[in-house]
């Protein structure tokens, strides 16, 4: 159940922001490039750099009553916006995409703050999948993201 504050999200946000990266940052270069179940642990950084951006075009458009972007034929799991994602943020240097991570949460960060406190978990209108969207349900999901694909590298890094 998402908190009932949205101070309390961006922090639940930026600390799976940063644990995420410690998972990412101790890696060798060979691990942060090889494939896991398909993706690169540089592949999910890129991808989650991208849903950082994505998410604050995406809340726009709840707040016009409109569907996101990535919600319209995404492909399974979302694969195609996933797909370009990895692609539009290409670089296999390591640094370069945590730079990338750190101003693209920080943007998202602040266009979380500019909210006005109503629109956070407000009620649109906006409907996919027969389930409601809001701001916060959105915030939430990146945050369980985040977090599975943090376990993921850990537990990846586990059986190497």
């Amino acid at each position: 159940m998402p908190d009932d504050r949205i101070e309390d999200q961006i922090h639940r946000l930026n600390l799976a922001v940063e644990r995420f990266e410690a998972s990412v940052g101790p890696l060798e270069r060979h691990s942060f490039l090889a494939k896991l179940n398909g993706w690169s642990p540089r592949d999910i950084l890129a991808h989650l750099i991208g849903w950082n951006y994505q998410v604050i075009e995406g809340s726009r458009q709840i707040q016009l009553g409109e569907l996101p972007f990535y919600d319209i034929d995404p492909g399974e799991n979302y694969s195609k916006v996933n797909e370009a994602l990895v692609r539009r943020f290409r670089s296999t240097d390591r640094q370069v995409l945590i730079q990338e991570l750190h101003s693209s949460a920080r943007d998202l960060q602040k266009y979380l703050e500019s909210l006005e406190p109503e629109a956070w978990a407000k009620d649109f209108g906006v409907r996919h999948g027969g389930s409601t969207v809001t701001i916060r349900d959105t915030i939430e999901e990146l945050i369980e993201d985040y977090n599975h694909h943090r376990r993921q590298i850990e537990d990846w890094g586990q059986t190497k």
